[in-house]
């Protein structure tokens, strides 16, 4: 990952319809989005200068906006349009692009009602989430000491920031034991997914994976379960105790960033990166690629 601070940059970012340098593309310090974590977002990845799965991702963007109580004054379509002009004038090919949308400044009280909703499009340069001598290897996960809370309080259908708060913390507790990312149970006490992306077992050349209840039913996620089904794979969504890790041969990740990663460890348990992970690992390639030389036809 680049050491540059992310508002010290060159390029453009798309800002409230215009492509605005990227050092001017600022919000401020009174911001309701800031303050009471009125902001959804998205993080979607570019191959080949085609971002994969993009209408989907800004579908999404739309609806957690309107859980979260504000409409998102564009259209899929325009998003669409700017996460490419923001790609072109960049010249960025391989990259990471965040879309987000917040509360602005016209109100600073819980109550924000008459406030503007602002939308922006930035992309960079991103290479692997992990390195792959780490990505093939298997990565070792720690236990969070928070947990996903219940549909019942915070909107997990919503790719919101405020979400985000004790992903944040968990993945900081696990880094600092030497750990690369940490297992998030529920408020059940259930396996539910790592700070920011599902998981999945595999268990005696069955799949199986939490089902999305209470966190994002991830676009990743979806994807790799079709790949999965695709080479007649079974593959369970069901509630998973985290003792089941027990018997589980192998575990990976789905996520934009991450892509399709294998596990190593969690906690006390070993995982082997076997055969199944390793076929979804190159299909999920493959269908990213494919998907850029499909586009550029």
């Amino acid at each position: 990952m680049s050491i540059l601070p992310f508002d010290d940059r060159d390029g453009v970012i798309w800002y409230n319809g215009e492509l605005l340098p990227w050092r001017d593309a600022k919000l401020h310090v009174l911001s309701h989005g800031l303050h009471y974590a009125s902001c959804v977002f998205e993080g979607e990845r570019s191959y080949a200068g085609r971002i994969f799965k993009m209408e989907e991702h800004h579908d999404r963007l739309l609806n957690s906006g309107k859980i979260l109580g504000f409409n998102i004054p564009y259209s899929r379509e325009e998003i669409d349009a700017a996460a490419m002009a923001v790609l072109e004038a960049n010249g960025i090919s391989d990259g990471y692009l965040r879309p987000v949308a917040w509360r602005g400044s016209e109100m600073m009280a819980v109550s924000a009602q008459q406030t503007k909703i602002h939308v922006a499009v930035a992309a960079w340069q991103w290479p692997a989430y992990f390195s792959p001598e780490a990505r093939m290897k298997g990565i070792r996960m720690d236990f969070a000491e928070w947990k996903r809370p219940s549909p019942a309080t915070a909107p997990c259908n919503s790719k919101a920031a405020g979400l985000y708060m004790i992903c944040t913390m968990s993945k900081h507790a696990a880094e600092a034991k030497g750990y690369a990312d940490a297992l998030m149970l529920d408020y059940r006490g259930l396996i539910a997914e790592a700070t920011g992306a599902n998981v999945f077992l595999v268990q005696d050349g069955k799949i199986h994976t939490p089902t999305p209840d209470c966190f994002l039913d991830g676009i990743t996620r979806r994807t790799v379960i079709d790949l999965a089904k695709r080479r007649g794979y079974e593959v369970i969504e069901r509630a998973i105790k985290p003792e089941e890790l027990a018997k589980t041969q192998e575990v990976f990740l789905t996520g934009t960033a991450v892509e399709v990663t294998p596990v190593a460890e969690i906690g006390e348990y070993k995982f082997e990166a076997g055969e199944i992970t390793r076929n979804l690992m190159n299909d999920y390639d493959a269908a990213v690629r494919k998907h850029a030389a499909a586009s550029a036809a």
